[in-house]
């Protein structure tokens, strides 16, 4: 273990002691190493909307005895980890803004790209394929995501409902979503998806399933995030936007990738449940079986 992965592991362990300013601190510095490393501590401190002097609390929080050896680990981890998916992402996005692209679409869109590659790395591989060993072996998989989360639960959801009958969405009208888990048992699994700012509604039911012996899995955005500590299992999406808000489109890599290593697990079950599907859909008349002719 380098002693970046030590700091950080650190940083995690203590993170619930810590004061509000040393959380707000210790999160951007968990989010955001490479910043860490390559700038100066007052720019790292306004980006985190904290003191200066807070950094350097930190720093001696941790054991360190300022802010420069703190930096100092996150360069030497950045020296030696600069060839991974997303660092030859962003070099091409470099690239991209030397050669005058600055439209802000064709950034937001390689921004997403090197969003899109960090989660092909080995600790965002092995977070998904845990994730998924966990929900394959529930009984039944409760899913919730409000807000803006919401789309990505139902798509999990939606996905689901054609492999079989394992799939409870946790949404219903007048604050009844959650009466579903009054049947959970130790046997099934909650997967939540909360991102910054997290739904008070979200927390609340993963922590009553919790108490109920319920399995929990998320699909958060930090490692300090509230669900973090409630979760057996946590799968990471980075949510970082040029846009006003945060993007979603890393959640929902993750909710399709979780979705096909399901599939994967019982391929002759999952064939049978696609055909009835199919039958059923075909059946409805759901969708268009030929092209409209042109006017």
């Amino acid at each position: 273990m380098s002693p970046s992965d030590s700091l950080r592991e650190q940083m995690i362990a203590q993170y619930d002691a810590m004061s509000a300013q040393l959380q707000q601190a210790a999160r951007y510095v968990l989010e955001h190493p490479e910043d860490v490393a390559l700038v100066s501590m007052r720019e790292v401190a306004r980006h985190a909307d904290v003191q200066p002097a807070t950094m350097t609390r930190l720093a001696k929080f941790l054991g360190l005895p300022g802010y420069d050896e703190l930096r100092a680990q996150h360069a030497a981890a950045l020296r030696q980890g600069g060839d991974g998916f997303a660092a030859k992402v962003r070099q091409r996005v470099n690239e991209g803004s030397e050669r005058g692209a600055s439209d802000t679409a064709s950034h937001m869109l390689q921004g997403l790209s090197a969003q899109l590659a960090k989660l092909c790395e080995p600790d965002s591989l092995r977070r998904l394929e845990a994730t998924a060993d966990r929900l394959t072996s529930a009984r039944k998989v409760y899913v919730l995501g409000l807000r803006s989360s919401h789309a990505v639960a139902w798509h999990f959801h939606y996905v689901m409902t054609l492999l079989g009958e394992r799939s409870v969405h946790l949404e219903g009208p007048g604050g009844t979503g959650g009466d579903a888990l009054i049947r959970a048992t130790s046997e099934d699994v909650l997967l939540v998806i909360s991102i910054k700012p997290y739904a008070t509604g979200a927390l609340e039911l993963a922590q009553l399933a919790k108490a109920q012996g319920v399995g929990i899995v998320s699909i958060t955005d930090s490692e300090v995030s509230p669900l973090a500590a409630l979760s057996e299992q946590v799968v990471l999406c980075p949510t970082e936007s040029d846009s006003f808000f945060h993007t979603l489109t890393p959640a929902l890599a993750i909710s399709e990738v979780l979705c096909s290593l399901l599939a994967a697990f019982d391929r002759p079950k999952t064939l049978e449940a696609l055909q009835q599907a199919d039958k059923h859909l075909l059946h409805l008349i759901t969708y268009a079986t030929a092209i409209p002719r042109r006017r």
